[in-house]
C-alpha cells in the first residue's frame, strides 16, 4: 500500500486546504512504509514551522504537522498495533522511527 492511497481514504472528509497541505509534504517524503513515510512528511512540515517563529503564513503548515503525526501514529497502530509505544517515542525524532 503507498501512502498517497492510504491519504485518500483517510482524508477525504478534510478541508481542501489542509488536505492539499498534507498531500503536498507526503509526495516529498521518502518512500517506504506508510508510517514512517507519513513520519518524514510530519517532520518537514514541523520544520518550516519552527523556521518561521511567531510567522502566521506557516499556520497550514503547523495544521499539516498535527494531521501528519497524527495519521502516521493511526497508520502504524493498523498496521502493527504492538509496535506503536516504539513507533510514537520516535516520531519526532531526527532519526527514521523503528530504528
Amino acid at each position: 500500500m503507498t501512502a498517497e492511497g492510504w491519504l485518500e481514504r483517510r482524508t477525504a472528509q478534510a478541508p481542501p486546504a489542509l488536505r492539499a497541505r498534507v498531500f503536498e509534504y507526503a509526495a516529498s517524503a521518502p518512500t517506504g512504509p506508510v508510517p514512517e513515510a507519513l513520519a518524514a512528511a510530519g517532520r518537514a512540515a514541523l520544520a518550516r514551522v519552527l523556521d518561521h517563529p511567531g510567522d502566521r503564513s506557516v499556520a497550514l503548515d503547523l495544521l499539516a504537522a498535527d494531521a501528519l503525526v497524527t495519521l502516521a501514529l493511526l497508520a502504524q497502530a493498523e498496521q502493527a498495533p504492538e509496535q506503536l509505544g516504539a513507533f510514537a517515542s520516535t516520531l519526532l525524532r531526527n532519526d527514521s522511527p523503528g530504528t
